[in-house]
């Protein structure tokens, strides 16, 4: 893979995507998009080198349509990265807390600081993103209006922080991943942990979920996570799982074997490195 000169983001410039870009690549261009589709299309039609996409939050849980978007993207995961999340107030210049009657932010920030919000009795209102609602208030110019963002979107657009870290919990953290044209698999003779992420649909057979997962126990493979998703109809379920691993191993190639058994259509996604998030608080994973 060519060096990377540039990474797309969902949301404006300021959003909490768009910091976490720059944060694992603070030389790189960041390029803000619309919507996700938007920004798995700028890497594909070459407008962006990699992409930055956020998949969970330790509050309001995974993102919306983010995994319906990855059979279909075309791109892989090279990486990943864990963001703090830490939720800034903001107001127009000359403002105070006092002076707002609506708060404006991303459909996700506002449930995370329900707590904060409610006693400052204030009317939420919902934006595409963080850094959106901060843009709109600062052209706005009305003290009544306060958004929800970051401190690098005060930064941008000439706002006040009226108050910091408002998050109702103090581990609000989001797990984002790098994506790109091509997989990019780290040297499988490394000390460093490895995640390998997967997508599959089981067969139509008792208890195949069980049976397709039981490959991985015997090859002694711990599974991180574990999602599905099922189709228009409701008779077929679809899987994502991130298994600690390295997909050209021995033990993961016989675990696919048994896989393969009782499900259909595997999708590799990736083979990447464990961020160190994830061994900082303990490990957190389901044992098979």
């Amino acid at each position: 893979m060519k060096k990377p000169q540039s990474i797309a983001f969902q949301g404006a410039h300021g959003a909490y995507s768009d910091m976490a870009c720059r944060a694992v690549f603070p030389g790189l261009e960041t390029v803000p998009c619309h919507s996700f589709n938007d920004a798995f299309a700028a890497v594909n039609e070459g407008r962006a080198d990699l992409a930055m996409i956020p998949v969970d939050n330790t509050i309001a849980g995974r993102v919306a349509d983010v995994h319906h978007l990855m059979p279909e993207g075309d791109l892989f995961i090279i990486g990943e990265h864990f963001e703090p999340i830490n939720h800034m107030l903001l107001g127009v210049k000359g403002a105070t807390i006092t002076d707002l009657k609506y708060v404006h932010s991303h459909v996700h920030a506002i449930p995370q600081c329900k707590n904060y919000l409610s006693s400052l009795g204030v009317t939420p209102r919902i934006h595409a993103d963080t850094a959106g609602a901060a843009k709109e208030i600062a052209e706005r110019n009305d003290k009544a209006h306060g958004a929800i963002a970051s401190s690098l979107a005060a930064e941008i657009y000439g706002l006040e922080i009226l108050a910091t870290e408002i998050e109702d919990r103090a581990h609000n953290t989001t797990r984002f991943l790098i994506l790109a044209p091509e997989p990019v698999l780290p040297d499988i003779d490394s000390a460093e942990p490895v995640i390998t992420s997967l997508f599959f649909e089981v067969r139509n057979i008792p208890a195949a979920l069980y049976k397709a997962l039981g490959g991985f126990a015997t090859n002694g493979l711990s599974l991180t996570k574990l999602e599905s998703y099922v189709d228009e109809t409701f008779s077929a379920a679809t899987f994502y799982c991130d298994i600690e691993g390295h997909a050209e191993s021995r033990p993961f190639k016989l675990a696919l074997e048994e896989l393969g058994f009782y499900a259909k259509d595997v999708r590799f996604l990736g083979t990447y490195p464990a961020h160190p998030f994830r061994f900082s608080h303990g490990k957190d994973h389901t044992e098979l």
